[in-house]
């Protein structure tokens, strides 16, 4: 899952960087709401989890311009504000749900993938492409009949090429479904990766479904079975 948090207070938000990318997932960090917008603007992010007091523009506000502007990242309000009105205004401004703090880490991450299924509204739930499956709501997938043992840095570069099968994806997509702007775009870190995805996805079946498209990135081939 890509993640934007947008949260001042520096202590929770350290705890949030590290907790989500221990938990696998890639996570950028805005402080303000300003930053916030540049950040959705330029990236997709799957959750927006937004804290309502900001400096400068509040959440509230950040929450409706997200939606002016088209961002389609689902968006999670966390606050310590828990009256109805509050709420209401959250939801009613474009949120998709709201989370009051203190919390559950646990909780949070729950409502996190429940967000993410309802995004997949209109998708097919679980990805085919030749013998690959990948199930995203119950990170799952398989190859045939054998379940694939991935961590989720192989997991999420994975789906992505699932969703588009036969198109030649470069590096930089690949890089934002599974890493954040901790990791430098010039780094090789996306072909170790499907490296050790071929020592799963390929090798042990005797296909050749993940091919490289040179001076570009990777490919999913689903009719490469051998």
């Amino acid at each position: 899952m890509r993640l934007l948090i947008v949260e001042d207070e520096a202590k929770l938000a350290a705890l949030l960087l590290r907790g989500l990318r221990e938990a696998g997932h890639a996570v950028d960090l805005a402080g303000t709401g300003e930053e916030a917008l540049w950040r959705a603007g330029a990236t997709a992010y799957d959750v927006v989890v937004l804290d309502v007091g900001l400096p400068g523009i509040d959440g509230f506000e950040t929450c409706r311009r997200l939606r002016a502007d088209g961002v389609q990242a689902a968006i999670l309000m966390l606050t310590a504000r828990d009256g109805v009105d509050d709420r209401i205004a959250g939801l009613d401004g474009g949120a998709d749900d709201y989370l009051v703090k203190p919390f559950d880490f646990g909780e949070l991450e729950a409502r996190l993938r429940a967000l993410v299924r309802r995004g997949t509204a209109g998708r097919p739930v679980v990805l085919e492409a030749g013998p690959l499956r990948l199930d995203p709501a119950a990170r799952c997938s398989w190859h045939g009949g054998t379940e694939l043992e991935l961590s989720p840095k192989e997991f999420a570069p994975l789906e992505l090429l699932l969703r588009h099968p036969g198109e030649a994806l470069d590096r930089r997509a690949l890089l934002e479904a599974a890493w954040d702007d901790a990791y430098d775009a010039r780094s090789n870190v996306v072909d170790v990766y499907v490296g050790y995805l071929r020592q799963k996805v390929d090798r042990p079946f005797g296909t050749a479904l993940l091919q490289t498209v040179r001076g570009v990135g990777y490919r999913l081939d689903a009719e490469a079975a051998g």
